[in-house]
């Protein structure tokens, strides 16, 4: 009673201003999990965003909803939000994410068990899986597992997209295609956005 009580409160104060030390104060709970102390800026979400196929109907996944700034990014693209379903780990940012975003399916729950999380919704395939986790802090096993149950998901064409905040591919070690689609310079840090398929 006392979290839910809690967790209300925080809700309660959404805006734009404590979403700073929202994300600040998970990031001190779970560094290796929410991967740098400030939300997306406006910029990168735009260009995260701008990777998706407007043009299909197959679902588009977001992994590590966070605070919802590559969300938001997602539905100015137009998108239908039927086809956006949103995965957070963290039961703090999901409680957000829903009640931003009640139009959406957002599913708390670990990549790890990306298959087993949509298969009641009956998803067996995206469009984009559009990745916000830290891939570069994760255990190369956890990395990897998560890269290869996306790429399985994803149609003919479909593309597993990221941003990093290293200077070369996040994923410098797998047989796969990636391609530099941005760097957004107006990010702390700045990033980097890649498209991976598979090889």
């Amino acid at each position: 009673m006392v979290a839910d009580t809690r967790l209300s409160s925080w809700l309660s104060a959404a805006s734009a201003e404590w979403e700073g030390a929202l994300f600040l104060s998970r990031w001190l709970a779970a560094p290796r999990q929410v991967g740098s102390v400030v939300p997306s800026s406006p910029f990168l979400a735009r260009a995260v965003a701008s990777q998706i196929d407007l043009a299909s109907d197959q679902p588009v996944i977001e992994l590590g909803g966070g605070t919802g700034s590559v969300t938001k990014a997602l539905l100015q693209t137009g998108i239908d939000p039927e086809r956006l379903i949103v995965i957070e780990k963290d039961a703090f940012l999901c409680a957000l994410l829903r009640r931003r975003f009640p139009q959406l399916r957002v599913l708390q729950g670990d990549a790890l068990h990306l298959t087993e999380l949509l298969a009641p919704l009956g998803i067996h395939s995206a469009s984009s899986v559009v990745s916000c986790l830290p891939l570069l802090t994760l255990p190369k096993a956890t990395r990897d597992r998560i890269v290869r149950r996306s790429l399985r998901l994803l149609a003919e064409g479909g593309r597993f997209i990221q941003y990093t905040y290293g200077l070369g591919s996040p994923l410098p070690d797998l047989d796969l295609r990636g391609r530099l689609t941005a760097r957004v310079w107006l990010n702390v840090p700045p990033a980097s956005v890649w498209n991976f398929e598979e090889a």
